[in-house]
């Protein structure tokens, strides 16, 4: 049974390329590519000839069984269109195929778009979010923004050029003009460019200037807030409105609180409680929370 290799290949530059990859990609009996004309660059770069075959969103359903079906014989090699194959691509799915076979997964480490982007804006790079490329259409893409506004961890994602201006003026109302960005352009490539400052800025600089290449937005996270009882009991809620598990919404609120996730569950069951009054209530309301999963054992403190 033959090994799936993830090889990463260049962002842009092709002496970027490891060594190791190079050997893994001469060795294997075939190379899966999302892209096969940027994948042939590569290789005629360094004259390796091994067999090429297209793998990408459009034909991953009718090529799974044939990559499978390689792999059965010999190793075969994923690559992206550029950086690590897996990320913002359907490498994913090939390799849960591959391992509910038996076969054998190896990660070749490369280049990766958003470490780099990551590593180079002076953002917080302990803690990161990725959001891969954003939803296309302005509804979606400011649904997502509105559940990450309150995350504390960097945010890294990808835009296109043309949608640039209208997705700053999005994180600008979904996230404030005062959130630090750092936008990465045609990273590795010669009009490589690192744009620093806020959201305001930066929709007011790329409003000036028609975008052009390839963006890589890296975004700070939001500052730390003291919530008070009352914001915790709104967005408590707020999402058991909207049809969420109890016990879901006691681990989110807690997570976007600070608070303690056993603070959050006491505040919901003082919150049932005065809606239903009367002899046992207090009994009722802890076995009511206790089937929907919140229980008042965990060893957090308030």
């Amino acid at each position: 049974m033959g090994t799936l290799y993830l090889v990463g290949t260049p962002i842009g530059n092709l002496e970027d390329v490891t060594l190791r990859g190079l050997r893994v990609l001469e060795e294997v009996s075939l190379i899966a590519a999302e892209d096969t004309r940027r994948a042939r660059v590569l290789l005629d770069r360094y004259e390796i000839s091994t067999p090429v075959t297209s793998y990408f969103e459009g034909n991953k359903q009718r090529k799974l069984g044939t990559l499978l079906a390689a792999l059965e014989t010999g190793d075969v090699a994923l690559i992206s269109e550029a950086g690590m194959p897996g990320l913002s691509d359907p490498g994913y799915e090939l390799v849960r195929a591959a391992l509910e076979r038996g076969h054998g997964v190896v990660a070749v480490p490369g280049p990766s778009a958003p470490i780099a982007a990551l590593v180079v804006s002076g953002l917080p790079t302990d803690r990161f979010l990725y959001l891969g490329f954003l939803p296309r259409r302005p509804a979606r893409r400011r649904a997502l923004l509105a559940q990450v506004a309150a995350a504390p961890w960097t945010l890294v994602a990808f835009e296109a050029p043309h949608r640039l201006q209208d997705t700053l003026t999005d994180l600008e109302t979904a996230l404030g003009g005062d959130r630090p960005v750092a936008i990465c352009r045609e990273l590795t490539k010669r009009f490589e460019e690192v744009w620093r400052g806020t959201l305001s800025q930066a929709r007011a600089r790329f409003a000036a200037q028609e975008p052009r290449g390839e963006f890589t937005l890296v975004i700070g996270g939001a500052e730390a807030e003291e919530w008070d009882e009352k914001r915790v009991r709104a967005a408590l809620e707020e999402r058991l409105a909207r049809g969420a598990p109890r016990s879901q919404a006691v681990r989110e609120v807690a997570v976007l609180s600070g608070w303690g996730r056993r603070r959050v569950y006491r505040l919901g069951l003082r919150e049932g409680e005065e809606e239903e009054r009367g002899p046992g209530a207090e009994r009722r309301g802890v076995v009511k929370l206790q089937r929907h999963g919140v229980h008042g054992e965990n060893t957090e403190k308030p």
